[in-house]
């Protein structure tokens, strides 16, 4: 299971795109609002949540996504499930994928000391010892980020493909025509 955490203020597409490329795949992924089951984006969009973060579990989850936008990032940030959420993934070597701004979250955690990650321009400094890189996505090891909305076909596709396999991840691509 991987949950995607939302919290009132997140960014739409860098939430929307990569869960439909993993349900597309039929991986197992909840969406999971912060304070309740539904959830307004950044642009006044409004998400059913699948669960609360009240309603959490973290037996048999396989990894976590962090999607941006403002103040999305920083509500997820606040929120003690979340980082209970985070603590269980490093603890465990499970996937942990943050998008745009979301890599700060991690980055005021030091957890990218002499590790590749990008996120949105601007944010480079939230996230101290990366190694910073000029790419729409960076995948090191457990950690995968992107750099905003533009590269969320990308970031969905690579997390596919950590949670499966290239071949699956290639077939859901060719699949959408992207």
């Amino acid at each position: 299971m991987v949950y995607l955490f939302l919290a009132n203020g997140f960014e739409e597409t860098e939430a929307i795109v990569p869960l439909d490329i993993l349900r597309r795949a039929n991986v197992d992924v909840k969406t999971v609002g912060i304070g309740s089951d539904i959830i307004t984006g950044s642009h006044g969009i409004k998400i059913v949540c699948d669960t609360t973060n009240e309603n959490l579990s973290f037996e048999n989850l396989q990894g976590i996504i962090l999607p941006g936008g403002l103040p999305g990032v920083t509500n997820l940030e606040a929120d003690d499930t979340v980082q209970k959420a985070i603590d269980y993934c490093l603890d465990n070597n499970l996937l942990i994928g943050a998008i745009c701004a979301a890599p700060q979250i991690l980055g005021h955690r030091n957890v990218f000391q002499g590790r590749d990650a990008v996120c949105y321009p601007g944010f480079e400094s939230e996230l101290p010892g990366a190694t910073i890189l000029k790419q729409k996505t960076a995948g090191d090891l457990n950690l995968i980020t992107a750099i905003g909305a533009g590269a969320s076909f990308e970031f969905g596709l690579e997390i596919l493909a950590y949670l499966t396999d290239d071949a699956t991840a290639l077939s859901i691509k060719k699949s959408m025509k992207y």
